[in-house]
């Protein structure tokens, strides 16, 4: 099996390791409840005591956990003898979950100067930026991943758009065999240039990650130091005039608590307004670098259980209990293994990484979360038993009948959206599972949107379980493939890997001059 029952620690209090935000050694660390919050107490023998806020809602959290699945790890692990986690970060040994996405900074240049980026060349000094082969090299060792080669790519920086040869970099992707490929942007070269959307189509890009931080000016200026709001709504429109392979949109807003938290509905409402060529959007609340004392932190924690509250206050489309953690879905893709006989890209994550809903529109304009007409919980459940049949039949696909059974008797027709039938969606579902067709939940009457959140870790709640199960990586001109959290945080990986693969800036603007920089 793809996937397994968890062996993580369940309820509270437990256990787990941290590192010392001062030092970075490995710590061992508490985290328990505390007035309806759950809380992480970690103590370094040489700096003292830390106390940070884990997740600020213990139900929440107490309910994604009963959705944990571990992985079965990296096959063909780069680094096979690790014995602490984060230490020697490749992946290793110790890591459960393969690359479900993977993120491949193009360059730490970039066309903006964000006051809350972490990749920035003026800043850092130096430029990172790989060289065309480097690149192929990186995305060649992603598709050698086993037992899942990865299956999805997200170039980043810095600003991906700016790199010379980004066009190749994409057709070399799609090549390669990516089912996936996105670009995470500020939107400025679609914005600017009316064919940058259609060139990226033709090269084959699926998904942009537009940078969304609001839906005002002021936001921006904040945020991203200029005004942005008719950047986002040129390139918006750009994409929607393309007719053919148009990429679909994903809004990415960085939370900041006491800054854009109160424009949350709006976003969401903007996305609604605007999912013919928007499919989803993926709140990521800020983390914290560099030194803060308590009280700040305090202040400033955002956490998933704030942003779904939030969701719910300023929308009142969603409530608590439409929420699910990101491997809740893992028993789909252990079942697609177990018949199709081929692992499947498996959301293994840790069940405090993410959560999300997803919902759907009827022709009325009506919003109805996913489970308004589909019991999860017991759908899951029966999805996973049928999986652990299947991986041991000898003629798997004989489960499917079963499948659309259990479907069937977890799924209320008289509460559809108008639009949609039973059999529509079970067919949709039966088919992806099967391997059988791409097509997608559009090409009916209705429309579907995805909310959900990621929280990275920062080294104040740093949690190493968190970390080994990551399924959201990073892969470097040396050929390692780096959890997301260890790259961004902890033991920072990023400047180890950007500092050894860098030209300094001086040397830089001498030779190539001083764009971006």
């Amino acid at each position: 099996m793809i996937a397994k029952d968890s062996v993580l620690q369940k309820g509270l209090p437990k256990t787990t390791q941290s590192l010392c935000p001062e030092c970075k050694k490995v710590v061992p660390a508490r985290i328990y409840e505390s007035n309806g919050k759950v809380l992480m107490d970690k103590e370094c023998p040489e700096h003292g005591k830390v106390t940070d806020t884990y997740w600020s809602d213990v139900d929440l959290f107490l309910k994604a956990e009963k959705y944990a699945y571990d992985g079965i790890g990296i096959t063909n692990a780069l680094i096979k003898d690790a014995k602490t986690c984060p230490d020697n970060c490749g992946l290793c040994n110790l890591h459960t979950s393969h690359t479900a996405l993977a993120n491949l900074d193009l360059t730490n240049r970039c066309n903006l100067r964000c006051p809350i980026c972490f990749a920035n060349a003026n800043q850092a000094g130096y430029v990172y930026e790989p060289s065309f082969e480097e690149v192929v090299f990186m995305m060649e060792k992603l598709r050698e991943e086993r037992p899942v080669p990865t299956p999805a790519i997200q170039f980043s920086g810095g600003e991906p758009t700016i790199y010379p040869r980004f066009f190749d970099v994409i057709k070399k992707a799609k090549e390669l065999g990516f089912a996936q490929i996105q670009a995470a942007t500020n939107g400025i070269k679609l914005a600017e240039d009316p064919d940058f959307a259609k060139n990226c189509a033709e090269a084959g890009l699926n998904t942009i990650y537009l940078q969304f931080d609001g839906v005002s000016d002021d936001i921006y200026m904040k945020t991203r130091g200029k005004k942005m709001m008719d950047v986002k709504l040129r390139a918006i429109e750009n994409v929607r005039k393309l007719t053919d392979r148009r990429p679909s949109i994903v809004l990415v807003p960085t939370v900041v608590k006491g800054l854009n938290d109160h424009q949350i509905g709006d976003i969401i409402k903007f996305a609604l307004k605007n999912r013919d060529v928007v499919r989803a959007v993926n709140f990521q609340p800020v983390a914290f670098t560099g030194r803060i004392d308590q009280k700040e932190r305090e202040e400033g924690r955002y956490t998933i259980p704030d942003l779904i509250k939030d969701v719910k206050g300023q929308t009142g489309f969603a409530k608590e209990e439409d929420w699910f953690p990101v491997p809740s879905v893992a028993p789909v893709s252990a079942y697609a293994s177990a018949i199709l006989k081929q692992d499947k890209v498996t959301f293994t994550t840790h069940p405090h990484c993410g959560m999300a809903t997803y919902w759907f529109v009827d022709r009325d304009e009506n919003v109805m979360p996913l489970t308004q007409f589909v019991d999860v919980d017991g759908l899951m459940k029966e999805i996973y038993d049928l999986a652990k049949e299947a991986s041991s039949a000898t003629f798997p696909k004989l489960s499917l009948l079963k499948a659309r059974k259990i479907l069937h008797k977890h799924i209320d027709e008289s509460k559809l959206p108008d639009g949609l039938t039973v059999t529509q969606f079970i067919d949709t579902l039966t088919n992806v599972v099967n391997n059988e067709t791409k097509t997608g939940l559009a090409k009916f009457s209705w429309n579907m949107m995805l909310v959900s959140s990621m929280h990275f870790q920062d080294d104040y709640n740093y949690d190493i379980e968190r970390v080994r199960r990551c399924a959201i990586h990073y892969v470097v001109p040396d050929g390692r493939i780096i959890p997301f959290c260890a790259y961004n945080g902890g033991p920072t990986y990023r400047t180890e890997v950007e500092k050894k693969f860098s030209v300094p800036l001086e040397e830089w603007r001498k030779t190539k001059g001083n764009e971006y920089t």
